[in-house]
């Protein structure tokens, strides 16, 4: 398996945690159960992270808009530099 092909897997699985976790946000759930723990636990450092610079406006929270284009263009870094390097 390319290095390529593994950073677009784990870059994949992140933005489904973050899109699962805006499903979430919608429904009634237990937030105690052990697979939405590991959902908000995985996702919080880096929605927190940008929520200290994009504040939510109302009930609306722009951060996992931000997350998805940040993750985005660090995706397609690493993968051009591992171009660069002949991985």
């Amino acid at each position: 398996m390319s290095i390529e092909r593994i950073i677009n897997i784990i870059f994949q699985v992140y933005v489904w945690l973050i899109f699962i976790r805006i499903i979430l946000s919608f429904i009634r759930h237990n937030p105690y159960h052990p697979l939405i723990r590991f959902i908000y636990e995985t996702t919080e450092p880096l929605l927190g992270f940008i929520r200290r610079f994009v504040p939510p406006v109302g009930a609306l929270d722009f951060s996992p808009l931000v997350a998805f284009f940040a993750l985005e263009v660090l995706r397609q870094l690493l993968i051009n530099l591992a171009r660069a390097l002949g991985y």
